[in-house]
């Protein structure tokens, strides 16, 4: 697995030497090794590289990576440049027009979120190819709780987008007053209408960061 630096790999520097870590590192070296997994291992913490610790202003939770071939970059709910944008992206996107008045974007790469300090992290960090869930269970999520911890951690303001059951479980994690929770259902075409739509999280989210004079997101 892809290494860390920075104020990642010191604020994650005990998970390594934990009992379910070396249980976690094992199984998902098997599975690179005996079958086709994503992201790719080269990419498997591309949220961290590109957004440092002491750079996040927001963090956007998603499940797990996509599971079809092209489409994860270890960024949660982002797809390469010329990939098909997926359905929950293109619902995310709609709310962001709605909400700031953003143009619908033609691409999926969130890289330029995740450049100006937007964690776009996964509670789970790998998956079998065409099974979603399929490394569920298997220590990631205790992981990336040690992430959100980091996070909750810094003494800055901070904003949490949760969507959907998955990660709003998060939320107990974070303690820090000067964070804040936006919590909605998951932007998936399933449950979208159900108060993804309509929540505002993007704007709410800039509202917070400029009053505490932080410079907002450019949601573009």
């Amino acid at each position: 697995m892809a290494g860390l630096t920075g104020g990642w790999a010191e604020a994650l520097k005990d998970e390594f030497h934990k009992e379910y870590y070396k249980k976690l590192y094992e199984f998902v070296k098997q599975e690179y090794q005996s079958g086709t997994v994503y992201p790719p291992s080269d990419k498997l913490f591309t949220a961290l590289h590109l957004t440092p610790l002491e750079n996040v202003r927001a963090v956007i939770m998603g499940q797990d990576p996509y599971h079809e071939p092209g489409q994860a970059m270890g960024m949660s709910f982002s797809v390469p440049e010329g990939v098909d944008i997926p359905p929950s992206l293109k619902n995310i996107y709609k709310e962001i027009h709605e909400d700031v008045g953003e143009r619908i974007s033609d691409t999926g790469d969130l890289t330029r979120w995740a450049e100006q300090g937007v964690l776009l992290l996964n509670a789970v960090l790998t998956v079998r190819a065409h099974q979603a869930n399929s490394h569920k269970g298997k220590g990631w999520e205790q992981f990336t709780d040690a992430m959100i911890r980091a996070v909750e951690k810094q003494d800055r303001p901070v904003v949490y987008l949760l969507w959907g059951r998955n990660a709003r479980d998060k939320k107990e994690l974070i303690t820090n007053p000067d964070h804040l929770v936006l919590e909605a259902a998951h932007p998936s075409p399933l449950s979208a209408y159900n108060g993804f739509f309509g929540c505002r999280h993007f704007s709410k989210c800039n509202k917070y960061l400029k009053e505490h004079g932080v410079q907002p997101i450019d949601w573009s």
